[in-house]
């Protein structure tokens, strides 16, 4: 398997995703319009989730992360699609991600593009993370849940890839297409809508969500990209990043999502991403109430729930995803965070073997 590399008010409605665990509505003001298309009310399905519904009419307005897995929790529920979150995505655009979009619309090359993602999507999304990765003749561009308990990852990793895909062919032109889709997730009952969004082999029961493609699209360059406004929305972003600068441990759960699954996880390589030494990583983190160790097995915590509740992934390769050298020390660890042994937590868990049957579909969704 492939690796990439690198609670407010149910109300609220501040228009920058400067908080922790938060997220701009974007591509989720999708929502309404899609439960509208399989006959769904979307006002009993967001309210349901405990949000106003109006929250999903700006894409500007932000939500707490783990309110959006429980929309779309309510939205499979509501619509028995086990894809809701995938048909979301298809709907996003660059301008679903803001001033981040627009950056990337007038970067330079898609590599531009894709680094300046990685560098700031957080200014948009405070409960997951982009990563790219660079693996001789392949890049595989992913996306990774880090907020603790949320519902519907696999939702939200369906939504996040598809967006993905769409921004790379707005980024390249038609003639891109993924060599293959990695997803986090078991199977959902209807393979062909998979195929119909991203055009390519996915393969499911993965340990992250990525698309995967050639490197050579990294020096395309981008038609019709402005340096003018590049400038602008650089600008933009630089005034966004001075007024919601994360704290270390904010950044800390971000980055370790990655490095955990590259087996890259110490305190050595991980300050070294910042250019400290660990002691001085280390300081930072005492300061904040934290601890380099502690914020390490919260991460793996959070990744074996998410592998073990979404997918099949043997036991075993799971254990070595997570860096350990035996499955009896993942299983140690995992009966120490979560009181039961990991097999038994699958088997409480883990996903149905029917799924939502039968599904339905917005093209057989009444009117």
């Amino acid at each position: 398997m492939r690796h990439p590399a690198t609670d407010l008010p149910a109300h609220a409605t501040s228009r920058k995703a400067g908080a922790k665990g938060v997220i701009r509505i974007g591509v989720a003001s999708e929502v309404g319009p899609l439960l509208r298309a399989f006959g769904a009310d979307p006002g009993e399905v967001i309210r349901q989730a405990g949000l106003d519904p109006e929250l999903f009419e700006d894409e500007n307005n932000v939500i707490p992360y783990a309110a959006l897995g429980r929309v779309l929790t309510a939205c499979v529920e509501h619509t028995r699609c086990p894809h809701f979150g995938l048909l979301v995505g298809q709907r996003g655009t660059l301008s679903s991600l803001g001033p981040i979009g627009g950056l990337l619309q007038h970067s330079p090359t898609v590599g531009d593009a894709l680094s300046a993602l990685v560098r700031h999507l957080h200014l948009h999304d405070r409960g997951g993370a982009p990563t790219l990765a660079i693996d001789g003749d392949v890049v595989t561009l992913g996306y990774a849940v880090y907020e603790p308990g949320v519902e519907s990852p696999e939702q939200i990793a369906d939504c996040a890839m598809a967006v993905a895909a769409n921004i790379m062919r707005t980024l390249c032109g038609p003639d891109w297409v993924p060599d293959e889709v990695l997803l986090p997730r078991h199977p959902s009952v209807d393979l062909g809508a998979y195929w119909r969004v991203f055009q390519a082999p996915v393969r499911f029961d993965q340990e992250t969500a990525a698309v995967v493609f050639p490197t050579r699209w990294l020096d395309h360059r981008i038609q019709d990209a402005n340096p003018v406004f590049r400038q602008v929305f650089e600008a933009h972003i630089r005034e966004l990043e001075a007024a919601g600068a994360d704290d270390w441990k904010e950044t800390l759960r971000r980055v370790l999502r990655t490095e955990i699954l590259t087996n890259r996880c110490s305190a050595t390589t991980v300050a070294e991403r910042f250019a400290l030494h660990r002691r001085i990583l280390s300081r930072h983190l005492q300061a904040e109430g934290a601890g380099f160790r502690s914020l390490v097995d919260e991460t793996r915590f959070e990744i074996a729930r998410q592998l073990l509740t979404q997918t099949r992934i043997p036991l075993s390769e799971v254990a070595v995803a997570l860096g350990y050298s035996e499955a009896s020390a993942f299983t140690r660890a995992f009966r120490r965070w979560s009181g039961q042994p990991p097999a038994a937590w699958r088997s409480e868990h883990g996903p149905a073997q029917s799924g939502h049957w039968p599904p339905r579909s917005p093209e057989r969704a009444r009117p």
